[in-house]
């Protein structure tokens, strides 16, 4: 171990690749760089984990990187790495809200889709059951939205019985489809 060495002389070493000189930069600033990375993401299993990343990017390092205050170099690095953690986690986050958003949207679509088509064959299971008459007069009514008169004109009826049968129809089908209404 390097106990009397700076951190001037422990970073010479450490481009060096002296395995005592990381060590003991291991051992002076670990804790110190703990309490940092803690206090930024507040999990103490995160703090470690990117104090762990910032030793081994150090090492991996070592001959690439120029360290004048090796103090500051790792302080400054730790909040750095602990800033892109934290942004990560809330990008994640926002990810996992938006899937979880568009599933539900998604789950919300399909059910509609299939009430919708569940309560389209119910009608045609109802119109099939009415007269031919109303059930054309209902059509022309609520299919294909002609007014009275063009339907009392088109099927040489009464406006009063062209609104008979579109009131049948209507009766006819409230009853059968009361289990479709909220």
């Amino acid at each position: 171990m390097h106990p009397q060495l700076t951190d001037s002389e422990l970073t010479y070493f450490l481009k060096e690749s002296d395995k005592k000189a990381f060590e003991e930069i291991y051992n002076r600033y670990w804790y110190k760089l703990f309490c940092v990375a803690y206090h930024e993401t507040g999990s103490r299993e995160d703090a470690e984990e990117l104090v762990h990343d910032l030793f081994e990017s150090l090492w991996n390092k070592r001959q690439q990187t120029t360290i004048q205050h090796l103090s500051s170099y790792l302080v400054v690095s730790i909040k750095h790495l602990s800033t892109n953690y934290i942004k990560s986690k809330i990008t994640q986050r926002r990810y996992q809200e938006y899937l979880i958003l568009h599933e539900l949207h998604q789950a919300e679509l399909t059910d509609e889709t299939v009430q919708f088509s569940d309560l389209s064959k119910a009608v045609e299971e109802v119109m099939k059951k009415l007269p031919e008459k109303t059930c054309e007069v209902f059509k022309l009514s609520r299919f294909e939205n002609q007014p009275v008169k063009s339907i009392a004109r088109q099927l040489n009826l009464s406006e009063k019985a062209v609104e008979y049968h579109i009131t049948k129809s209507l009766k006819v089908l409230q009853e059968q489809l009361r289990i479709y209404q909220n």
